[in-house]
């Protein structure tokens, strides 16, 4: 009884979920999978098993495995070619929580990623809590994938995913780790395979794909320098700054709430 009022709820609740969660076709090229993509550790040890966690989670796709690398970032967080650098720090009271941007090249390529995670915020005691952590990292990392959400307005019943936001992360059900959905989006997103790769370059993403130093190189924490809103409804925003040449950063922000 309890489950079919559940699914009764969820017919009439006005959701903002997406049957199909991919980035807006984002992803990265390759010629085989699974493919391997390195995630780059820049967290402290407060993180360190979130990050761990959230590797071995996306690792069960049937389409890509992820490694833990020595990351390249810094505290800056820093972009690397064909990886996604994953970082913490005090980054200050600019509104963010988490933050995940992908650099794309030719329209639809990833060619370099960054997660981070903002200590401002996660010192407090709000979200000082496993759950906020573990939901957040696995969440950001994710959208370097090129996975979107599969809900967005937190007052919704949690669908289980970390993909799913909400106000309350370990539910139930819990919205921790990755579900079957999310897997199967990867399967889709990946389903065909590219004639060259942007997974693991030992060049820069500008040398191999046309980008010039301002885009390979960009830096941008301040939602100043984000470029076009997209959408905002006061909890996930997404931006686009457009560098020309067909390059382009996208920045997905969850926003705190003091």
């Amino acid at each position: 009884m309890k489950r079919l009022l559940f699914f009764v709820l969820l017919l009439l609740l006005p959701f903002t979920v997406s049957a199909t969660h991919s980035w807006g076709g984002y992803h990265w090229a390759r010629t085989s999978n699974p493919f391997t993509l390195k995630l780059g550790d820049n967290v402290t040890t407060a993180w360190d098993a979130y990050l761990g966690e959230a590797s071995s989670d996306w690792s069960a796709s049937s389409v890509l495995d992820t490694t833990i690398v020595g990351g390249n970032g810094g505290k800056s967080c820093r972009p690397t070619a064909g990886l996604i650098e994953v970082c913490n720090k005090k980054y200050g009271k600019n509104g963010w929580l988490g933050l995940a941007q992908i650099w794309i090249t030719g329209g639809e390529h990833i060619t370099q990623a960054t997660a981070k995670m903002n200590d401002t915020y996660f010192n407090t005691a709000r979200y000082n809590t496993p759950p906020w952590r573990r939901m957040v990292m696995c969440q950001e990392i994710a959208h370097g994938f090129g996975l979107d959400h599969q809900d967005e307005a937190f007052g919704n019943p949690n669908m289980g995913t970390c993909m799913d936001y909400t106000s309350d992360p370990d539910g139930p059900p819990s919205n921790e780790h990755p579900n079957a959905h999310d897997y199967e989006m990867l399967e889709t997103i990946y389903a065909h395979l590219d004639d060259f790769s942007t997974v693991d370059q030992t060049t820069s993403s500008g040398q191999t794909h046309g980008g010039q130093p301002a885009f390979v190189n960009a830096l941008l924490d301040d939602p100043s320098e984000w470029g076009t809103k997209h959408k905002d409804n006061g909890y996930v925003a997404l931006f686009e700054r457009d560098f020309g040449g067909g390059n382009k950063v996208l920045t997905y922000v969850i926003w705190a709430k003091e």
